[in-house]
């Protein structure tokens, strides 16, 4: 049941993904991340009291970097979804476990002293490899968007996977720390209201579109539903090997994006771009396995 859950998730997240490439037609990504971020707070301020959950916190800090760093991930995938196929946009975002990989990578190295007494980590070669994959398929996939002078929106799409690590490893310290899902989501929406608003004395706002503007509701209904699904897809994976398989199918919804992109837009990608695609992919479900032999037992990522 927990495999359905995710796949369910995923859908959710794509099907955002749609209404933000829509609702960008008529507001800006300052404008997205705020409006999902009021649209959050509601919805989860009404599944804390449901669940008696308290919305205060021991750890404001904490919160405050994940908010952070969250939204400017959200931030900057709103703004790939805008400016590329909704199927590029989605894959870059969730380089999030590469990205995870290469800090481990990169910290592991850093720490290593070469000598008889410490050899070299397990899985370090194995790690190296599934980064450099990644990073190779990132190429593949962004080459058709320098062709067509998109270059920049890729660096924001790459962007957004990063900081999405960022946000997921402090979700991992949170979860630890005992944090209600509920709670660290809600605050989560908060920043990215407060984030979102700021951020709009700089943007401006655009005139309101009238009907169109409904389009706002289900991104951040289908943000919600998205984590609610995902945080009930783990909770149900009892074992490590269920954690792997929910963990994993996330990638579902890069199949969708895809699906997506070529029926509702019209998006027409290259084989090479579809090939980066599948070695992103690959990459992450690599790390993600790798990752779990090294710590089992870690949270879901949140979008």
């Amino acid at each position: 049941m927990q495999a359905l859950w995710m796949v369910l998730a995923a859908f959710l997240f794509a099907s955002m993904g749609v209404c933000v490439k829509i609702a960008s037609a008529h507001f800006n990504s300052a404008e997205l991340v705020c409006y999902r971020g009021l649209i959050g707070m509601a919805i989860l301020w009404l599944l804390a009291r449901s669940q008696k959950v308290t919305l205060g916190t021991a750890y404001p800090g904490m919160h405050a970097w994940r908010s952070l760093v969250g939204v400017a991930s959200l931030g900057a995938w709103f703004y790939a979804i805008a400016h590329l196929p909704l199927a590029t946009a989605m894959t870059l975002n969730y380089m999030s476990s590469v990205w995870i990989a290469a800090f481990l990578v990169g910290g592991t190295l850093l720490a290593w002293r070469p000598s008889a007494a410490t050899p070299r980590p397990a899985l370090q070669g194995t790690l190296i490899v599934t980064v450099l994959a990644g990073f190779v398929g990132v190429v593949m996939m962004l080459r058709p968007s320098l062709d067509q002078n998109q270059a920049f929106a890729g660096m924001i799409g790459l962007l957004s996977g990063l900081s999405a690590a960022f946000a997921y490893m402090q979700v991992v310290a949170l979860s630890r720390l005992g944090e209600p899902e509920s709670r660290t989501v809600f605050y989560f929406a908060l920043g990215s209201a407060v984030a979102g608003g700021g951020a709009l004395l700089f943007t401006g706002v655009s005139a309101w579109p009238g009907w169109q503007a409904l389009w706002l509701l289900p991104i951040g209904i289908l943000a919600a539903g998205g984590q609610l699904c995902m945080t009930k897809a783990y909770a149900s994976a009892k074992t490590q090997r269920g954690t792997l398989v929910v963990a994993n199918l996330q990638y579902s919804g890069i199949v969708f994006a895809a699906l997506y992109s070529v029926l509702l837009f019209g998006d027409v990608l290259p084989p090479i771009a579809w090939a980066g695609m599948v070695l992103i992919v690959g990459s992450g479900i690599a790390a993600t396995v790798l990752r779990a032999r090294a710590a089992p037992g870690t949270p879901a990522e949140e979008h």
